[in-house]
């Protein structure tokens, strides 16, 4: 019986000071902020995901991006090692949750450095990002961890963008979409469809052709909507100042034994 359970963290009240790379900075409304999080639970919530809240990081800027702090295969997980130093101190939250919940757990290590970010899983192949935040060493041990699950480990360049999921995520037949300007190598996904907008790029598959999208990218959801997906759409425009996106509020955990 596949799960659906979804971890997520409560924005901190620092987040106006996470971390920016490839954008401007401009003013976060965290109020605001704390608002769409809580739509965007609730839209996970009534698309069937049980929703398990990670003890909150106040003093970690960017935990509510709790994606990034871990890769789960199957029922095991990784617990990443942010390329940002300042990062760190949130996966310790998000390994208690993981471990509560029955995943057996691993570690990257020094001088690995990983984001959960940089993780795109099309089936059993898991593509990872190598680029800004996530190293050769950590590419390595991610495949040390993931291949002997049958997992094939694919490294795709990232330099247009923060992480690899920045750039693409896949539909649920495994075509991977993306906005052609920030993907570095498209040619490297077996099929790629480019789409108009930077934020219609990413999608998180809620089951039943439903995609949960961000409500800046209305040409890319009429798209897919023709192509017979269903769009649901979330206003996440706090987190898009930061970089953020629909993928990196939540780690959807499908393959638990329950």
């Amino acid at each position: 019986m596949p799960s659906q359970k979804a971890l997520v963290r409560r924005p901190s009240p620092r987040l106006a000071e996470g971390l920016v790379t490839h954008v401007e900075r401009a003013e976060v409304d965290v109020d605001l902020a704390v608002e769409q999080w809580e739509a965007y639970t609730e839209a996970l919530r009534t698309h069937g995901w049980e929703t398990v809240e990670v003890d909150p990081a106040e003093d970690c800027p960017d935990s509510v991006f709790v994606e990034d702090a871990v890769v789960v295969f199957r029922n095991v997980a990784l617990i990443a090692r942010p390329g940002a130093e300042s990062r760190r101190a949130e996966t310790a939250g998000v390994e208690e949750a993981v471990a509560r919940l029955g995943c057996s757990v691993n570690w990257i290590w020094d001088p690995g450095t990983l984001d959960g970010g940089d993780i795109l899983k099309v089936g059993d192949t898991i593509y990872v990002g190598r680029g800004g935040r996530t190293n050769a060493a950590g590419v390595q041990q991610l495949r040390a961890v993931f291949e002997p699950l049958g997992a094939r480990v694919v490294a795709v360049p990232v330099s247009k963008v923060l992480h690899l999921k920045s750039a693409v995520t896949a539909l649920p037949d495994g075509t991977v979409i993306g906005h052609e300007p920030l993907v570095d190598s498209p040619s490297l996904f077996p099929r790629f469809l480019p789409v108009p907008e930077e934020p219609g790029a990413h999608v998180v598959l809620l089951g039943g052709g439903k995609l949960l999208m961000s409500a800046g990218a209305p040409k890319t959801a009429e798209l897919l909507a023709d192509l017979g997906h269903e769009p649901v759409l979330v206003d996440i425009s706090e987190f898009e100042k930061l970089e953020g996106c629909v993928t990196c509020l939540s780690v959807r955990l499908r393959e638990l034994y329950v």
